[in-house]
């Protein structure tokens, strides 16, 4: 296998598991958050910055770089690590999620999807066999077998054809790989949508296909939280032990917390950098809108308790100068904070496993972030 996984330990306690990930391009301690670099950059940082922040692997999207700038060209360079400068693992989403957004200039068949760019309206198919081909030229470390993302809410027949066309996909890739020889590590995609027996059904019908790890998508996307997390409850059990276990889209403080208490090892979210871009950052007592008149003349940090570079040398009030202003700077600093407090995160979780004292950092860290008290 391009990748191996090795469960260091598990909580008795809660079933949080402490591992370590190794990849062509590094090391992985999980659990881990993986920044989001949709087009081959985390949006306003740079790779050593993203790297002293503690990210150790990212996330870039088979979608958006097929159209722009082309994965033949990415071959070109010498694969994505070396076009973006970045000399950790990567991990590619198939698309599957982006492709099915665009309803209304999309249609779906068994063989795959047909799609309009939503950048010239220039048509493309996507088959599984054919997005295997596209991760395979931008050199991840690891890909995602291309899968149907059913949308919340959606009929009970919608999530079914979702959840049977996901596994015949994973089948075609997995023969697809065995026939090319590729030996690049490719994760399957549990769908089902809040469906009990389909989550069920999909993951043991993955399971037996045996890839070298598991990613439960098709979550945080519109249904309650509570939903999520009973999806988690009927999935994740369901998965190897000796595999990563990886949740597509998911990357709030509260929501890290409680999927590591259910076995999941890693994590992809774009709603730190996206919530910073929007003057929006973490703090332990929940999330703080920078806009906010209140804050003009706050001189404390962003978070008392962050050691990152923005909460060391600026106050509230700087960052809402910047945000008023419309200042570049703001979005920067405010990124900075978020990956950092939710990488901080997760080295606290994995210490905190180290030590046999994860259900007491989980009830003692949630109690603050839900209450702000």
């Amino acid at each position: 296998m391009a990748i191996s996984f090795e469960l260091i330990k598990t909580d008795p306690e809660t079933g949080a598991r402490l591992g370590r990930l190794t990849t062509p391009h590094g090391v992985v301690d999980t659990p881990v958050f993986m920044p989001v670099g949709t087009q081959g950059t985390v949006k306003t940082m740079t790779p050593e910055e993203v790297y002293d922040l503690g990210g150790r692997i990212i996330l870039s999207n088979t979608y958006h770089l097929y159209l722009r700038p082309g994965h033949e060209l990415i071959r070109e360079a010498g694969g994505l690590h070396r076009f973006m400068h970045w000399d950790g693992p990567i991990l590619t989403d198939s698309g599957g999620f982006q492709v099915f957004s665009l309803a209304a200039l999309r249609k779906i068949s068994d063989e795959g999807v047909m799609f309009q760019s939503h950048i010239d309206g220039s048509k493309h198919l996507f088959t599984p066999e054919k997005v295997a081909d596209i991760e395979a030229a931008i050199g991840s470390d690891i890909a995602m077998v291309f899968d149907e993302c059913a949308p919340y809410p959606c009929s009970h027949e919608d999530a079914v054809k979702a959840h049977e066309r996901t596994i015949q996909w994973a089948r075609r890739t997995r023969e697809y790989l065995d026939k090319i020889g590729s030996d690049q590590a490719f994760f399957a995609i549990v769908q089902g949508s809040v469906v009990r027996e389909l989550r069920e059904a999909s993951a043991r019908a993955l399971v037996d296909l045996d890839f070298p790890g598991y990613g439960v998508g098709g979550l945080s996307v519109g249904e309650p939280t509570p939903l999520m997390y009973d999806a988690l409850d009927w999935t994740v059990p369901l998965l190897p032990a000796e595999k990563p276990r990886y949740l597509m889209g998911v990357g709030s403080p509260d929501c890290v917390m409680e999927a590591v208490s259910r076995g999941v090892d890693m994590f992809d979210c774009v709603l730190p950098t996206r919530m910073a871009r929007h003057g929006a950052v973490f703090t332990t007592a929940g999330r703080l809108n920078l806009r906010n008149a209140k804050n003009a003349r706050d001189f404390g940090p962003l978070d008392v308790g962050c050691d990152c570079y923005t909460c060391r040398h600026y106050s509230r009030a700087y960052l809402h100068h910047l945000f008023k202003t419309g200042e570049i700077l703001g979005l920067r600093l405010a990124t900075t904070h978020n990956l950092r407090f939710v990488l901080e995160l997760t080295e606290r979780i994995r210490e905190a496993l180290v030590e046999n004292r994860f259900a007491s950092l989980k009830k003692q860290y949630m109690g603050v972030y839900l209450t702000g008290n």
